[in-house]
């Protein structure tokens, strides 16, 4: 934390600051239920929720009125955030835009940004550098952001050295350069425009940074009404009392829900006295987990991981198999049809998933078309890329038996396509074995963990990969 920004706030910190924050969650609506506790100890990372007593499926651990959330709608800023969203035109406005539908003097003024963040940003900037703030026990659970820990604040040596291969670099590089052009083009303008709000000796860019990373691991987005899915983007993020304090598990025992008035959290499973309550952040995989939260769930308790495999690799592969000028050439007018059939993309990866492929039928379509010959292409590109309804379900869905089952060729492609892809990472699975022995293990930093349990659960997956097809 900028150290200006500590100069606003309290002058100590409160050593155990929970009893403040349940103080203030009754004064603001939130009900707690008495079969649970907030804590520190016991819990897989940080703060926690704890049984205080046995739990049974549907019940109601608590629920935080609307008006206990922090947002752009209820932060004490929020109509000047109404204003500069009002003058930045309608949702989805670029920022080049903008001046066209308010005015070339209000384009400063645009909320408007690539990740639809920037007006919680600003209401998050404003109240916790605000000693009056109403949501001050609130921040005082993460009095100065220490405890994030997102690959984003890695030295980028430690970043490459632990992570390569696994996404993570290059999804962190694209978020920090988002970060830096939000920040420079669209909050400093907004702040110099309020100098009465804000102080950009105060709101740093580290400060920034840091609230971009605490809106990664614990905000919420609720879901659209099925009937708006098509119609509208997705709501703004939020901040939730209490609801952001559950840590996470694939395998979770409570869920949240959205009503009109409030938010609730509700059992899912049995829950026994002194176990810990865990939510969930979605299906997520490891390296999701680690890029956005800043932790990774130990193999085998992430059902949902997965391991990508890049589009651009499988092209690589592709051609590597070519035996001649013309057969490379073959490939390259293949590779560029599956573009116009919006299979593939230079930036693109198939998702593999434990049971199966997530993009099946990309991949399907992929391996099939660099499979064929320059006679089975032609035909294949006089229809469009269309087939027989059978054949094409058949050919789309890529579950473990179904690998298994691929024509020779196609196998041999996904094969050497997998071998690529594991040559990326740094060290193979034999090493990642090694250092999850017990002994190794407690010796390595908490980052270094974090990153083992990505790579391993990776790794797992390709050499499953590598048995189906070989």
């Amino acid at each position: 934390m900028a150290a200006p920004a500590k100069r606003r706030r309290a002058a100590g910190p409160d050593p155990d600051p929970t009893a403040g924050f349940v103080a203030w969650c009754e004064a603001a609506g939130v009900e707690l239920s008495p079969k649970v506790s907030i804590s520190r100890r016991g819990t897989v990372s940080g703060y926690g929720l704890l049984a205080a007593a046995d739990l049974e499926p549907g019940e109601l651990l608590f629920s935080v009125p609307r008006s206990a959330l922090l947002s752009q709608h209820t932060c004490a800023i929020r109509a000047l955030l109404h204003d500069g969203e009002r003058r930045a035109g309608p949702p989805g406005t670029p920022l080049c835009c903008v001046s066209s539908v308010s005015g070339a003097g209000n384009a400063q003024e645009s909320l408007q940004s690539q990740s639809g963040w920037v007006p919680l940003l600003l209401a998050l900037l404003h109240e916790y550098t605000t000693g009056t703030s109403r949501w001050r026990p609130y921040f005082s659970l993460w009095q100065d952001f220490s405890s994030l820990d997102h690959p984003m604040f890695w030295p980028e040596e430690e970043r490459v050295r632990l992570l390569q291969g696994t996404g993570i670099p290059e999804a962190v590089d694209k978020d920090l350069a988002n970060i830096q052009l939000e920040y420079s083009s669209i909050i400093l303008p907004f702040m110099k425009s309020h100098p009465d709000i804000f102080d950009p000796e105060l709101h740093t860019l580290e400060l920034y940074k840091q609230l971009v990373a605490f809106v990664m691991a614990y905000s919420f987005q609720e879901p659209l009404e099925e009937e708006d899915e098509d119609e509208k983007g997705p709501n703004p993020p939020m901040m939730v009392p209490v609801a952001d304090i559950l840590n996470h598990v694939a395998n979770h025992n409570a869920s949240l829900e959205y009503a009109p008035t409030c938010l609730r959290m509700v059992t899912t499973q049995p829950i026994s006295k002194g176990q810990e309550i865990f939510n969930t952040y979605g299906q997520m995989a490891n390296w999701q987990l680690l890029h956005m939260y800043g932790f990774a769930e130990p193999y085998p308790g992430n059902t949902n991981d997965t391991a990508d495999i890049q589009m651009v690799t499988v092209r690589k592969a592709a051609l590597q198999r070519a035996k001649s000028e013309a057969q490379q050439q073959l490939v390259a007018e293949q590779w560029d049809f599956l573009c116009q059939l919006e299979m593939v993309g230079e930036e693109g990866a198939f998702v593999l998933g434990w049971d199966e492929v997530l993009t099946e039928e990309e991949l399907s379509v992929t391996l099939k078309v660099l499979c064929m010959s320059e006679e089975e292409f032609k035909e294949y590109k006089e229809q469009d890329g269309w087939e027989d309804d059978s054949e094409e379900e058949e050919n789309s869905t890529l579950s473990n038996a179904a690998l298994s089952r691929l024509k020779a060729p196609c196998k041999a492609l996904l094969y050497d396509s997998v071998l690529l892809t594991l040559e990326s990472y740094r060290s193979d699975l034999r090493a990642e074995q090694d250092l999850l022995s017990k002994q190794v293990y407690e010796k390595l930093s908490r980052r270094e963990q974090q990153a083992l349990h990505v790579r391993y659960g990776q790794k797992r997956i390709l050499h499953q990969l590598l048995e189906l097809v070989q």
